[in-house]
């Protein structure tokens, strides 16, 4: 612990020049009282959790749960689930009838299907909450330090934490609930906190205890501890706190800074000391949670369409049923003297037709009971559990490193992957590392640093590749001109082969110009020499020895000043020492030794904030001068500059333009020298300034600091890269190709956000940025809320108006909007007018987002467009909005599980969105609209036979099949196909799916599942029917049967025509099916062979099982050529017109994945890699962000420089290194 004790002596607070200035004592009893009023009535006992056992102190248990349901709730909702489909309303209320005389089936064959098929339902969503439970009770069970009494602290788990208790957190634990900080290892009461899981920012922040309890730091110091905590009651709000603390008849008021937050992480601090504020739900993190909701996909939305409209008409069919059976119960039943009417159940009276009628509309209400099949649920329900066992189990989409596959943790969605329209992607830990890197910097106008950034070498290496497949097309020469183009644009990057230099973290810099030394041989070496001191000088780090290797590593409030520090250290300024007012910093050169410690005083510190964009120190060196070093962003320190000190302006700024291009985040570095008078005098005023009391505090802080930086000196820039997750900027530009739009919402600055948009090619150069911010407003901070919100609407407005007026067919626009704003942005009357404007723009970036208003954001694009969303994090803050969106996902193998336990689906790594979406999102979506479409045209072709044959019968209620026939119809006959079908079923393979995204297309399209094919199906099932029937009867009606000329009687003309029906619908399906494996011919061709051993089977019963169908096929039907004539006409006739449809379709009208089986099927693939690339180039949707649209900027641009080449007849072609747009 050497780091430890090194800050052990340094008081952080006073290094703080804004914030942390403590209040005067008349003011101090002020804060002390809080409003009385609601909101601010919570009342802790500090030490004395006992008293919060009882009301009206009694709060929230500290347990947490995300499960949908739990003991007492799970019957009674998820029988609600169940019986929210329109299908299983139908069949309770015919099981219910089914136990009356009216119905034609027994009770038992109504009531066990529904039963079983609810169960199973039921069943896979209890497995499913279990596992929700499960990652509960893991949270729940952690452990932590809690005070007992008698200055003892014992372990107990989360769910026994208390308000009132006191705990003791360690190194790298989460914070079991809300704390108030009373101690902490370090003198001053200070530790840092990582608050990943709550606004996504990897970045350690500074937590400071109130003075007065800076004396509780042994645990044998809390023996007679007593205070109380006055507070504002529950609230989702992390950033503000109103509370005081009342100790030893003193009262003290608390900020945000003495907060801990549930589920932030205690780092580079051994211990802290706490006591319980808010927990469980109560607690600021769960209540951004929203309650975990039951979400049903749009196509199961839409199945429950087709089944109001199939029992429409079942009443339909029932209702010409009835009156045609009261008809001929009125007219003709008199004459039927063997039926001996009425019946004793009053079932038939011809003196009382209408009550005949309506007994007789419950029968055929059940006997139609087929049109609808109770056992599409289950067999979706099973389809979709194998399913999301191939996600499962997708070796490609298994995280290496982390051991982590993917996971469908519920399998309700998986169609709706296929669907999706717009992603809104966390950034921190879901698209990038937060590992920034040192790459390349510009000193007094010279670029250094030779090793690409990896959007520059992939977006090379993707315009090589476009261009090499239009090489075929143009002449040699022009190839070999964009051949040294490309030569052009891509910088030679060492392989880690050849590099034996170990990694250094934070650091990828690589230039022999700098390194060693050398850069004492360059040119302006004073401004050198400024320059790698303002790195080291210019911060707010804390240095930490590492007491084995002797080095430093460093404890920096953003990861992109530690990385400064790492690269001063490398170049041999390492900054090595702090003090409450002094820096040290070691600095080494070729021609000394030993190492010369040079100290700086530190006489005024003056922070970043998100408004300024810039900081800056103040400091006196060893020969007294005293110099201001500042770095910011590039746009405003070059407005700060003085006239002499504009020397490498134009250079530097060439210089910050090519690393924004390249996706690297810029600073500029600037300075100045002072005068001892200028100094004293603006100090005055400084100070001034920090000791004011009253709310223009800031605002004067700002205008004076603003006053010291001018009339500043350009020294250089840096470029830093934020590492992307592996893979990222590929994934997003495959995404964008298939034509999904990607919104990022972050708690980081808009700056960081910014920068993230070029590193991953949301944004790139050319393209128009709305920057929509609440900082923009002229005034003070008493400006009204409406004042604000007119002028965001005013942005809102300017903006759209921008976009409609452009002309440039080609030009993009992204939109940057701070939280602030989104407030007012989000309210009922301009959220309509923010979403227009976000919908017109390539791309969104969200910035200081709260999680609440990430899961608003996501409700207003999902209700607002009523497109799929899908929302993707990996922190607690994310929760909200994966809850929110219609699919969630969350990353697993993250600090944290939380967005895991809220998600649909869980992944390792953002890249394996890809193949999640592109390629089982594609398979699963086609495969159940295909699936459901079947299954209404199976049943359908089922169920008119029977109406049919009610007409044909004088609407008697007969039934033309054996009731075993009827129930094995959809239990055996025909339930392995479809499943089959939609399980194994793939138009296209999964590389395929990668290289042609456009087929995703079809999902969110619904090409698939809409209306129009919907009701094709209905027509072809009313088609086969007709055939199925008529034929049937036509061929058998008077006519022989054998050859010893008996006629057909009633189960033999319906056992033919279920033999055709089974041959048709099965020979269908076979039609359907792109991709045949052995399984798919089993179970299609097996089914079939399935009948007749049915047959065979029940055929061979006892007569008193068997009845009419006793030998019916040994015996009837196997010796009759007509019956295998029959069959073979009526299945050809039936499947005919489809055959004839896409056939017509993939001559003349082929759908995309037509034309690319036809190419694999045909190997044109392989012999004709030409065609093949044309065809893949085609199969991009047009898109404005991603490496796909930097590289096609890029083509424009090398075509508009071979033109000048062209047309310059006689002069040779010079083209300088240019970043790529």
């Amino acid at each position: 612990m050497a780091g430890g004790r090194i800050r052990e002596k340094i008081r952080r607070s006073n290094l703080y020049t804004f914030a942390c200035v403590r209040p005067h004592a008349d003011v101090i009893e002020e804060l002390g009282s809080l409003p009385d009023r609601p909101g601010f009535s919570r009342v802790v006992f500090c030490n004395q959790s006992d008293l919060h056992r009882r009301k009206p102190l009694r709060y929230r248990p500290n347990n947490i749960s995300t499960t949908k349901y739990n003991v007492i709730t799970f019957l009674p909702k998820g029988l609600f689930e169940q019986f929210r489909r329109a299908a299983n309303i139908y069949f309770l209320l015919a099981a219910i009838l089914s136990l009356t005389s009216v119905s034609p089936f027994g009770a038992v064959s109504m009531i066990a299907p529904l039963t079983i098929v609810v169960g199973l339902t039921m069943a896979k969503e209890a497995i499913e909450d279990w596992r929700r439970f499960i990652q509960d009770m893991n949270v729940n069970n952690r452990k932590v330090s809690i005070h007992i009494g008698g200055g003892v602290f014992v372990d107990r788990t989360w769910q026994k934490v208390r308000v009132g208790d006191v705990v003791k957190v360690k190194k790298d634990q989460f914070f079991p609930a809300d704390l108030l900080l009373l101690s902490s290892s370090y003198d001053d009461g200070i530790c840092y906190v990582e608050t990943m899981n709550l606004d996504g920012e990897t970045n350690l922040k500074v937590k400071r205890a109130l003075e007065v309890t800076l004396s509780l730091d042994e645990d044998t110091t809390f023996k007679d501890f007593r205070a109380r905590i006055r507070c504002e009651d529950p609230n989702p709000n992390l950033y503000t706190f109103v509370g005081n603390l009342e100790y030893e008849r003193q009262i003290y008021p608390i900020d945000p800074s003495q907060i801990l937050l549930r589920d932030s992480k205690l780092r580079n601090t051994p211990h802290v000391y706490g006591v319980v504020i808010f927990t469980g739900h109560d607690s600021k993190v769960m209540q951004n949670a929203t309650e975990s909701p039951s979400k049903r996909s749009k196509i199961e939305k839409k199945m429950d369409y087709i089944i109001y409209i199939l029992f429409s008409v079942l009443v339909f069919i029932s209702l010409v049923s009835s009156v045609g059976f009261s008809a001929r119960t009125k007219y003709e039943m008199p004459n039927w003297w063997y039926l001996r009417p009425p019946d004793s159940k009053g079932l038939y009276d011809p003196s009382r037709p209408a009550l005949s009628g309506l007994f007789h509309l419950v029968t055929a209400l059940i006997l139609y009971g087929y049109l609808i099949p109770i056992s599409l649920y289950v067999s979706i329900e099973f389809v979709k559990f194998l399913q999301a066992i191939f996600i499962d189990q997708d070796i490609q989409m298994y995280d290496e490193e982390s051991g982590t596959p993917a996971q469908a943790r519920t399998s309700n969605l998986n169609e709706e992957l296929g669907q999706v329209d717009t992603i809104l992607s966390d950034k921190t830990g879901t698209l990038t590392c937060n590992q920034m890197d040192f790459l390349k910097c510009s000193i007094a106008g010279v670029a250094y640093g030779k090793r690409s950034s990896e959007v520059e070498l992939a977006a090379a290496k993707q315009m090589a590749r476009d261009l090499e497949e239009q090489e075929s097309r143009m002449s040699d020469t022009d190839g070999a001109f964009r051949r040294s183009e490309i030569e052009l644009e891509t910088i030679t990057t060492p392989k880690c082969g050849n590099d034996h230099k170990p990694a250094i973290k934070g650091f990828s810099f690589e230039d022999d110009r700098l390194m060693g030394g050398n850069w004492l041989n360059e040119p302006n070496v004073d401004i050198m020499l400024l320059y790698f001191r303002i790195l080291a000088v210019c911060h707010t780090a804390i240095p930490e020895q590492n007491e084995q290797s002797g080095g430093f590593t460093y404890e920096a409030e953003s990861p992109d000043e530690a990385a400064f520090l790492v690269a001063a250290r490398e170049f041999g300024f390492e900054f090595c020492k702090r003090t409450q007012s002094t820096v040290v910093v070691r600095e080494r050169y070729p021609n000394f030794g030993r190492p010369v410690e040079r100290e700086y005083k530190i006489l005024n510190l003056l922070d970043f904030t998100s408004k300024r964009k810039r900081m800056s120190v103040i400091v006196r060196d060893e020969d007294g001068q005293i110099l201001l070093f500042c770095k910011g962003a590039d746009s405003i320190i070059f407005d700060r500059l003085s006239k002499n000190g504009r020397m490498y302006l134009d250079a530097t700024t060439r210089h910050l333009n090519e690393y924004g291009d390249n996706g690297l985040r810029t600073l500029a570095l600037a300075y100045k020298k002072l005068e001892e008078s200028e100094y004293v005098a603006w100090n005055n005023e400084f100070q001034k300034a920090k000791s004011s009391i009253g709310g223009d505090r800031e605002t004067t802080l700002e205008r004076v600091s603003d006053m010291m930086e001018r009339d500043l000196i350009l020294v250089g820039a840096t470029a830093v890269e934020d590492k992307l997750q592996k893979g990222v900027p590929e994934c997003i530009d495959k995404l964008a190709q298939a034509g999904l739009k990607l919104w990022v919402l972050t708690g980081d600055k808009m700056e960081t956000a910014i920068n993230i948009g070029f590193s991953c090619s949301l944004l790139r150069q050319g393209m128009k940025q709305i920057c929509i911010s609440a900082t923009n407003i002229d005034g003070t901070a008493n400006d009204s809320k409406e004042a604000i919100k007119e002028s965001i609407s005013l942005q809102i407005t300017n903006a759209s108006q921008m976009i409609k007026l452009e002309k440039d067919p080609h030009a993009a626009f992204a939109l940057i909007i701070d939280g602030k704003s989104l407030t007012y942005a989000l309210e009922d009357d301009m959220k309509r007018q923010f979403l227009n404007l976000a919908v017109d723009c390539a791309s969104v970036i969200c910035c200081r987002v709260s999680p609440k208003q990430k899961a608003l954001v996501t409700r207003l694009v999902k209700e607002g467009t009523g497109k799929t969303t899908l929302a993707i994090g990996d922190g607690a803050n994310d929760v909200g909005m994966i809850q929110e969106a219609d699919i969630g996902v969350g990353i697993s193998g993250a600090e944290g599980m939380q967005a895991v336990m809220a998600s649909d689906f869980a992944i390792a790594q953002f890249r394996f969105l890809e193949k999640l979406l592109l390629v089982h999102g594609h398979w699963c979506y086609k495969r159940i609209a295909l699936m459901i479409c079947y299954f209404f045209y199976k049943n359908i072709v089922f169920g008119l036979t029977l109406f049919y044959f009610e007409i044909f019968a004088g609407f008697s209620g007969q039934t033309i099949y054996d009731d075993w026939y009827s129930l094995s119809f959809n239990v055996i006959l025909t339930s392995l196909p479809v499943i089959s079908l939609g399980v194994f079923e793939q138009d296209v393979s999964s590389d395929v799916c990668l290289e042609f995204p456009a087929l995703y297309q079809q999902g969110p399209k619904n090409l698939f599942f809409d209306w129009y094919r919907i009701f094709g199906w209905m027509g072809n099932g009313l088609y086969t029917s007709l055939i199925v029937f008529f034929l049937n009867i036509t061929i058998f009606y008077n006519q022989a049967f054998r050859a010893g000329g008996q006629m057909a009687d009633m189960s033999v003309v319906g056992t033919v025509m279920f033999t055709c029906i089974i041959w048709a619908v099965n020979a269908q399906i076979a039609l359907i099916m792109s991709h045949f494996t052995w399984i798919q011919h089993l179970l299609v061709w097996g089914s079939i062979g399935m009948w007749y051993i049915f047959l065979l089977i029940y055929g061979a019963l006892p007569s008193t099982i068997s009845g009419n169908a006793h030998g019916i096929l040994l015996e009837a039907l196997a010796p009759a050529p007509i019956y295998w004539a029959t069959t073979l006409l009526v299945t050809f006739a039936c499947v005919l017109p489809y055959f004839a449809h896409i056939a017509f379709q993939r001559a003349f009208n082929p759908m995309d994945h037509h034309v690319i089986q036809e190419i694999k099927y045909y190997k044109k693939d392989i012999e004709d890699q030409g065609m093949w690339s044309r065809e893949r180039s085609k199969a991009r949707e047009k898109t404005k962000i991603g490496f796909t649209a930097r590289v096609e900027a890029k083509i424009m641009q090398l075509r508009t420089k071979l033109q000048k080449k062209q047309s310059g007849a006689g002069s040779t072609y010079h083209s300088p290194r240019s970043p790529m747009s």
